[in-house]
């Protein structure tokens, strides 16, 4: 079987397509995704791309669906919300061994550690926290038939549709991932019985934060990444992770899916700032923040239950992670995520 990105093979589909790729073809690995992989593709010339496909390994039979991450930025490419170029998509499983599909390669940073942060002025971490919530609303404003993605699946019921899906993941990989033991059943109790109603239907990124987004250095928002995700629903659930992963000054920085928060830093805006912001952009009651929040620490961990169940069973590639520290902070911030989940439904 092909490896993982294949450069001559996925150079000559490439050329099939007639993109001009002038050989030989590069394939580097881009650390810090935590579900699909993705690589930077270079030729002779120069030229850059960038190439998303799923784990090499077994996976849920709903994730990893690279026809509708490519659904979404094909959708939100015209639009004001900052996106990757969308080349070429490939279903082809015979290239690399799973579907693919290649965008184009975008300049700037991923804020996903304090250094990176560090290196970005006060101001420009600023002007960072409120582009962020500036191209969230606008993601938000996007008529979802307009943009061709209003059948892409139901709008409806977003909260008991996500409550049901991850539960099913959790109990589908706790075991794998050695995760026994935490009050998760208790969590989804809570957060089932207190589900507020949907009144608003939007594209749900569904994992929108900073280390999903590429940045300028004076911090403006350049491109909205991994959308894997993004289904129709609630947009109070993307306010409510973005929130719940955002740390402030003098907070605990727990886990997350990628490495601790850098937002416990001068310069970037408090999380009451950032939903005044949003409710004032689009006119939202943000009242209910609380259990978006709650939810959001729940559904994180179970994503991050089915993330170490994949590194542990060696189907992620060598992005250089080391295995035995990863799973003590998964251990950390599952039980972190759980005690804030309960705390702000209490």
């Amino acid at each position: 079987m092909s490896s993982p990105a294949d450069p001559k093979a996925v150079a000559a589909w490439l050329r099939s397509q007639g993109i001009d790729v002038a050989p030989p073809l590069h394939a580097d690995q881009i650390a810090g995704g935590r579900s699909n992989l993705t690589y930077k593709m270079t030729d002779s010339a120069g030229a850059t791309w960038v190439l998303r496909r799923p784990p090499t390994g077994h996976v849920l039979a709903t994730a990893h669906d690279m026809g509708r991450e490519w659904r979404f930025i094909s959708a939100f490419h015209p639009t004001p919300v900052p996106v990757p170029e969308p080349i070429a998509l490939c279903e082809d499983e015979s290239v690399v061994g799973a579907p693919f599909y290649v965008m184009g390669y975008v300049d700037g940073v991923v804020l996903a550690d304090h250094d990176t942060a560090r290196a970005m002025t006060e101001d420009a971490r600023s002007v960072l926290s409120y582009d962020l919530v500036e191209v969230l609303a606008a993601l938000h404003a996007v008529d979802v038939d307009a943009a061709g993605i209003g059948t892409i699946g139901p709008r409806e019921d977003y909260l008991a549709r996500q409550l049901r899906r991850w539960n099913k993941q959790w109990e589908a990989t706790y075991e794998q991932a050695g995760l026994q033991g935490l009050p998760m059943p208790e969590l989804h109790r809570k957060l089932t019985a207190a589900a507020p109603p949907q009144t608003k239907v939007a594209v749900v990124h569904g994992d929108y934060r900073l280390g999903n987004v590429l940045a300028s250095p004076d911090g403006k928002v350049q491109a909205v990444l991994d959308w894997e995700l993004a289904a129709l629903g609630d947009p109070l659930a993307d306010v409510g992770w973005m929130l719940a992963g955002w740390i402030e000054q003098g907070e605990e920085s727990g886990a997350t899916l990628v490495a601790q928060s850098p937002t416990d830093i001068p310069g970037f805006a408090s999380r009451h700032a950032l939903a005044e912001r949003y409710a004032e952009l689009t006119g939202t009651d943000v009242g209910r923040l609380d259990y978006f929040m709650a939810f959001a620490h729940w559904r994180m961990a179970c994503i991050l239950a089915g993330v170490a169940a994949r590194y542990l069973a060696g189907v992620m590639g060598d992005d250089g992670t080391d295995l035995t520290s990863f799973r003590e902070a998964v251990e950390t911030g599952l039980n972190r995520m759980v005690d804030d989940g309960l705390a702000l439904l209490s």
